[in-house]
Formats: C-alpha cells, structure tokens, sequence
C-alpha cells in the first residue's frame, strides 16, 4: 500500500525539478517583479535633479569632491554643506546622521560626475536615477526571499502578492524617482537582509551569518534612523514565525542592542541633539503658528490621511507643508476615526501577537515606523510627506497579501480563483502602473514637478514658490523667448500668492523681486528683496542680487548722464542706496551733481568716495574744483 503523502510533503517547490517553466518558482516569480518594476520605472532614468538633490547632491561640496569629500560625509550631519553655505545654524531638531546614500553619491561623483554646480544637467543625474532603480529592485527581490522562505514560507502566494503591493504603489514614486531619497531605499534594503541573516542564523547556528546580520542592521542605521525599530522587530518576529520563546527571541537581539548603542554614539557625537531653538520658520516647524490642542489634533489626523494614501494614493504631491494641511481640532471627526482606528490597530496587534499571528508584525512593523515621523516624539520638519511612510507600507502590503490570499482560498473552484486572482491582478497593476509611470514624468525636473504640485495643493507655499521660480526660470529658456513676459507674470502670480500664504517665505520674496527685476520694475524688485533681507539679513542671495540691482540702476544712470542729468542723478541715487560702498557709484555720482551745479550734494558724494578709497586720484581732483564753501 503506497504511504499518502501530506500536506507539506507536496509544495510547490516540487513541481520545479521539471523541465518545464514553472511560474511558480522563486526565480520566475522574482523575475516576474524585476520586470514589472522596471517597466514601472524606466522613464525615470531620464529625469534630472528635483526637490532636495540640489542640497544633497548638486551643492553639497563634499560629494562634489568624489573620494575625498567621503570622509567628512562620515563625520558631519547631512545638511552641513548647504548650512555652512547659507551662512545659518543646524535647523533641524535630532540633526540628519544618514551618510550611506550621500557615500554612494561621491562615489558616483568620483567615476561619473563632472562639477555639477556649473553644469547642472550632469551626466551623473541619468546615473543616478539607474542605480536608485537598480537599488529599488535588489530591495524587492531580498523581499521576496525573506517572505517566501520565511515569513510566509508555506503561502508563496501572500509572499508574492506582499511583494507586488510593496513594488507597484504609486506612493513610492517620491523615493525612486526623487534621488536624494535613496536613503529610505537603501535603510529598507539593509532591514531586510539584516532579518534574512537573523533566520539564517537560528537555522544554522552559524556566528559568520550573525556576524553578516549585524554588519547590515549597522549599515541600516546608518542609511536612516529607521532600523532602531528592529530591536522590537526581530524578537518578535522570531516569536510569531519559529515560535521561540520570547526569552530565547530577546537573547538573539541583544548583540544588535550593542550596535545600536554604538550607532547612537557615534550619531551623538557627530550631530549632537540637532538644534538647540525652535526653528522660526514655519516651513521647517510646521505646528508653529498651531495652539497645543490644534497639534495634537493635525498630528493624529495625518496619520489617518497616510492610510487614505495608502489604499488609494491619489492626488501624490511632492510637499504637504504649511498651509496645504489646515490646522485640526479635537471637534473634527477624523481626529476622532483615526483614534479608534489607530488605538484598535494597536490592540490587534497585542492580541495577535500572543497567537504567533504574522498581522500582528505586520501592523507592529506598520505603527513603528509611521510613530518616527508622526511628529509625536520629536519635530520631524515636515508635516506630512509620502517617502516617510515607504517603511510602514511594507506592513500594508504583508496585512493586504494575508487578506487577498484569505480571500482567494475561500473560493472553492480553481478556475475561478485562478479568474479573480488574475483579473483582479491585472486590473490593479495596470492602474498603480500608469500612475507611477505619469508621476515619475513630474518627477523629471523642479520645474515639471512644481508647476504640477501647484494643482495638487494650491494652498502650499513652498510649493507655490517653487512653482513661481518654475515659470521664471522657463522664461529663461530660449525655446520660450516669444512667451517670456506671460511665463514671468505666471511664475509672479505663484509667488505672490506663496508670501500671502506664508508672510516670512523668504525665498518667495527673492523670486519676487528676481519677476519684478525682469519685468524693470526695479523699485519693487528692491522692496521685495529689502523685505527678504529683514527676514533673513545673512542670506547670500540677498546681496548678489541688490548687488546686481545697484549695477542695473548705475548704468541706467550712466547711460541717461549725457542726455538728462537730472534723470541720471536720480538713478545713481538708487545706486548707491543699494551698494553704498561702491566707491564709482559715488564718484559718479559726484561727477553728475557737479555737472548739475549741486555743488553741495557733489561734495558729499566725492567726501564719501574718499573715505572709502583715500586715494581716489579723480575725486581728489572732484573735490579741488568745487567752489570754496
């Protein structure tokens, strides 16, 4: 009598020692997600540089500098750069510690780049955006191994369906598309080869596979912050997935325990504890104008507003800054739905958790990672932004695969389950697919992606001057001559529209006045870059650009002094209103005076002149024709 073979003595894997293709295979499966997720992000391979790359990578001088600027990456916080460029102060509160990603762009740098801060459609862009991708689908692909050969190693398909959700939502266009994003990328892709190493190590036993375990989980932390979460995660995934006891989980955590503690010191004593006062800008301190009771309330409801994106991302925008989410308060009824929801999700997982339910790491995993950045522990300088939630959406798409793979085993017919499951598939992949691949073109360059934001949420202000800026720079462009005017008066509506919303947007104002100088209504471009200036006195855009206008208004000057020297004279005022320590703009001046018989304003003119160069040879000479006092 022939022995009946059980349950788990017929997997799937079985069927793979054929010689036919097998589509349910590790390897047909993980080349099935490469391929989607490449046709998914091809078109990004030819973006430029968007949103924060400019900081990050085009001027930051140490990834400028290729292998010898990688040092000072190790050893300073992210953002060092563009402050010590901006003359300001650390900004934010906990500093930025995340040198990985910027490490692989000096890398980058050193093969590929050329100086991008002259040539700012560098090759290393196209690079750049290849190897976020490539980086992108490795995560993918070490997913697909963790969950199906461990996490759901006898439900390939929650596996597979688990990595297909993570692969194809839209939300992830900001951390694929946008390069500086790579963090979040690479933090994902460390955390999960650190839990494969962990597996490895309680099946093998072997020191060298927890020895791997604990150089990746260091270099999670050292892409983002995030992997500290896996002192919770890996005890308790040990728990639910090889029914340990949790004694024996924690006992496995406490070398990873060490590391982080290493890691934390390290962080410590290169950023400190980030700024020491609470950032004036409301831009960088988005509760800063909001009461104590409408904090808490916008912070909790933006948690609801992440899992509305979540199960149906759409509108995405690359900003959700002051004013695009308006203060809540605890008499709104979402503050109160995400409550409930939020406190329930909380207690499920409890209770799963006691039944070594795998929904119970999967919402754990969730609320982790969304409580970093809810703004409920410390300020996180945003309020809202989809590459936060990247991590927590890898809890989403596990709890959305055990519910869809539930499902589909209820139906009791093959045929027909085999009909939903592809309809159902194809249905979704080609929906999240075209709006991945639609995102990813606003992706291609700042001026794209604003002037596309600016629909999304107009109530922004960052965004509305970054869409004002957008236009202005398009009327630069030569292809655009016949359409420069509109293309300015376009940009200025943005703009004014980003300082009403925000009356300290102190770039708004400088882009202002850059619309208002093109047009030569040059009292206003002053009066908008004097306002900006009040603001932010040491920002060094302010001076290039009155510098600039004290040239502009001197040689109007100049030009009119044959003609109309009463005009002149009032050009060169402005002048040196503007550079009063231009020594020609006053020597000038005096010549204008002198030749209008003002004698005495000549003399104040060529007095000033000498005081700031002595041996002004002319206006010594000025100074000696005048007419005796």
């Amino acid at each position: 009598m022939a022995r009946q073979k059980t349950k788990k003595e017929m997997p799937e894997l079985s069927l793979e020692k054929s010689g036919a293709l097998n589509i349910y295979s590790f390897k047909i499966q993980a080349i099935i997600l490469v391929f989607i997720g490449f046709v998914f992000y091809a078109n990004s391979f030819s973006n430029e540089y968007a949103l924060d790359d400019g900081i990050v990578i085009q001027n930051n001088d140490y990834v400028q500098q290729g292998f010898r600027g990688i040092p000072k990456i190790l050893s300073t916080d992210a953002y060092e750069s563009f402050y010590r460029q901006m003359g300001a102060k650390q900004q934010l509160e906990g500093g930025r510690f995340r040198p990985l990603s910027v490490v692989t762009f000096a890398i980058e740098q050193q093969f590929f780049g050329s100086n991008e801060k002259t040539k700012p459609l560098d090759d290393a862009a196209t690079l750049r955006h290849i190897m976020s991708v490539l980086y992108y689908l490795l995560s993918i692909v070490f997913l697909f191994f963790l969950l199906r050969n461990y996490i759901f190693k006898e439900n390939h398909l929650a596996a597979f369906i688990a990595c297909l959700v993570f692969l194809i939502h839209p939300m992830h266009t900001e951390v694929v598309a946008n390069v500086k994003s790579r963090d979040e990328i690479l933090s994902f892709l460390f955390i999960v080869i650190t839990f494969i190493s962990v597996f490895k190590y309680r099946e093998n036993n072997k020191k060298s596979d927890l020895l791997l375990g604990l150089l990746f989980y260091f270099l999670a932390l050292l892409s983002k912050e995030y992997a500290i979460t896996l002192l919770i995660l890996i005890p308790m995934l040990l728990y639910i997935v090889l029914k340990e006891t949790f004694v024996k989980a924690a006992l496995t955590t406490l070398p990873f325990v060490a590391i982080a503690l290493v890691y934390l010191l390290i962080r410590y004593k290169i950023v400190g504890a980030g700024a020491s006062f609470e950032n004036p800008d409301v831009l960088n301190n988005p509760y800063l104008y909001a009461s104590k009771p409408e904090k808490l309330a916008t912070k909790i409801d933006v948690l609801l507003r992440y899992l509305k994106l979540l199960f149906y991302p759409s509108p995405l925008s690359s900003d959700y800054s002051y004013n695009t989410i308006p203060f809540a308060n605890f008499s709104s009824g979402s503050v109160w739905a995400s409550v409930v929801i939020h406190v329930s999700l909380f207690a499920t997982a409890i209770i799963l958790f006691f039944k070594r339910n795998i929904l119970s790491f999967a919402i754990t995993f969730y609320l982790l990672h969304l409580f970093l950045i809810s703004n409920l522990i410390f300020n996180v300088g945003a309020t809202m932004g989809e590459r936060m939630v990247y991590h927590s959406s890898f809890g989403f798409a596990i709890a959305i695969a055990v519910f869809v793979a539930w499902f589909l085993q209820k139906i009791s017919s093959e045929q027909i389950r085999k009909a939903i499951a592809v309809s159902l598939g194809c249905i979704v992949v080609i929906w999240c697919g075209a709006k991945t691949i639609s995102r990813n073109a606003e992706w291609k360059n700042d001026q794209t992606l604003f002037i596309a934001d600016a629909k999304t949420v107009p109530n922004s202000a960052l965004v509305n001057g970054n869409a004002g800026k957008a236009y202005i720079d398009l009327s630069e462009k030569p292809e655009n001559k016949a359409q420069e005017v509109e293309l300015i008066k376009k940009g200025m509506y943005h703009l004014s529209r980003s300082v009403t919303i925000h009356n300290k947007y102190v770039n708004g104002y400088l882009n202002l006045g850059v619309g208002y100088f093109k047009l030569k209504e040059y009292d206003k471009a002053k009066a908008n870059w004097d306002k900006a200036r009040e603001i932010y006195p040491s920002n060094p855009f302010i001076k290039r650009n009155l510098e600039l206008l004290g040239s502009t208004y001197f040689n109007e000057g100049m030009t009119l002094g044959a003609k109309d020297i009463p005009a002149a004279i009032v050009w060169l005022e402005k002048a040196v209103s503007v550079d009063s320590t231009n020594v020609e703009y006053w020597y000038n001046l005096g010549g204008a005076c002198f030749t209008n018989k003002d004698f005495g304003k000549a003399r104040i003119a060529w007095t000033k002149t000498l005081t700031l160069k002595p041996d002004h040879a002319q206006a010594q000479q000025g100074v000696s024709a005048l007419p005796a006092q």
